[in-house]
C-alpha cells in the first residue's frame, strides 16, 4: 500500500460521441438528400411558432431511419427521391431541391391521396409520396424541437405516457378500488363491525 495513497486517479467524465467527432452515416446519396430536405421543407413547414420539419432534424432523422430500413422500403426511398428529381429537371430544368413552392407543389398535389393508415396508395409515385409525408409528419411532430415548443406554448409535455407499456401477463388484476353504486358510503356502517 506504500505510495498508493500518494497516487491520485484521473478525473473520468462522460463524453457524448457527437460532441467529440461529427457523425457521418448517410444513407442517400447528395442528390437524394437535398431533394429530401425540399420534401421536408414543402410538405411540413413551420406553423404558429411550431418548428417545421427542417428545424426538427427530420430529413437528417428519415437519412438514419431509412438507412436500416427493410429492403422495399429503402428502395421505394431512393426510387421515389430520383423520380421527383426526374421529374423536376423534365418540367423545369432545375434540380427538385431547387423548386420555388409553386413547382413543387405542381410535382407533388397530383399524387397525394386520402389513404387510411394500413391501407396506403398502390400506385408507386402515389404510394411514395404520402409515405414520406406521413413519415416526415409523423417524425417532425415526435422530435425534441415540437416538444419544447408545445411546452414552451404551455401545452402538456407531448411525449408523456405516448408510449406502450409491457403486456400485463394477468389481465383481470384489479389495480384500482372499483367504484360503488350510488348511495352506498365506503365506510362501514353502523352496527357492522
Amino acid at each position: 500500500m506504500r505510495g498508493l495513497m500518494e497516487v491520485k486517479p484521473l478525473e473520468m467524465t462522460t463524453l457524448v460521441p457527437d460532441a467529440v467527432a461529427q457523425t457521418d452515416a448517410h444513407f442517400f446519396n447528395p442528390l437524394q438528400t437535398a431533394t429530401l430536405h425540399r420534401l421536408c421543407e414543402v410538405l411540413m413547414p413551420p406553423l404558429k411558432g411550431y418548428p417545421g420539419a427542417l428545424d426538427a432534424g427530420t430529413p437528417e432523422f428519415l437519412d438514419f431511419l431509412i438507412g436500416v430500413s427493410p429492403r422495399d422500403r429503402k428502395l421505394m426511398y431512393q426510387s421515389g427521391l430520383d423520380w421527383l428529381n426526374a421529374e423536376a429537371e423534365a418540367k423545369y430544368f432545375l434540380p427538385f431541391a431547387k423548386t420555388n413552392n409553386a413547382q413543387a407543389d405542381a410535382l407533388i398535389r397530383p399524387w397525394l391521396r386520402a389513404w387510411m393508415t394500413d391501407h396506403p396508395p398502390t400506385e408507386h409515385h402515389a404510394r411514395f409520396i404520402n409515405l414520406a409525408h406521413s413519415d416526415i409528419r409523423t417524425a417532425t411532430v415526435n422530435s425534441q424541437a415540437w416538444s419544447e415548443a408545445s411546452q414552451a406554448a404551455g401545452q402538456t409535455a407531448s411525449g408523456f405516457d405516448l408510449y406502450w407499456y409491457p403486456v400485463d401477463p394477468d389481465v383481470h388484476r384489479e389495480t384500482r378500488t372499483p367504484m360503488r353504486p350510488s348511495g352506498q358510503s365506503s365506510s362501514p356502517q353502523e352496527g357492522h363491525a
